[in-house]
């Protein structure tokens, strides 16, 4: 289905991106907390959601 390689990019891409978004999200809620309330649990949400994605994908 997908080579080494491809599945390697994939993994350190999803890594990489998620990495930069927590980072970018832990510098402007220093900036502005008033516009942050409750954005961590759309993060754990859209994990939760990918994470069902991978498991489907994987079962299917």
């Amino acid at each position: 289905m997908f080579s080494t390689g491809q599945l390697i990019f994939a993994l350190f891409f999803v890594v990489s991106f998620t990495a930069i978004i927590i980072y970018s999200y832990n510098k402007d809620k220093k900036k502005s907390q008033q516009y942050f309330k409750g954005s961590f649990w759309v993060l754990i949400g859209f994990l939760i959601f990918v994470a069902l994605l991978v498991g489907l994908k994987s079962i299917v």
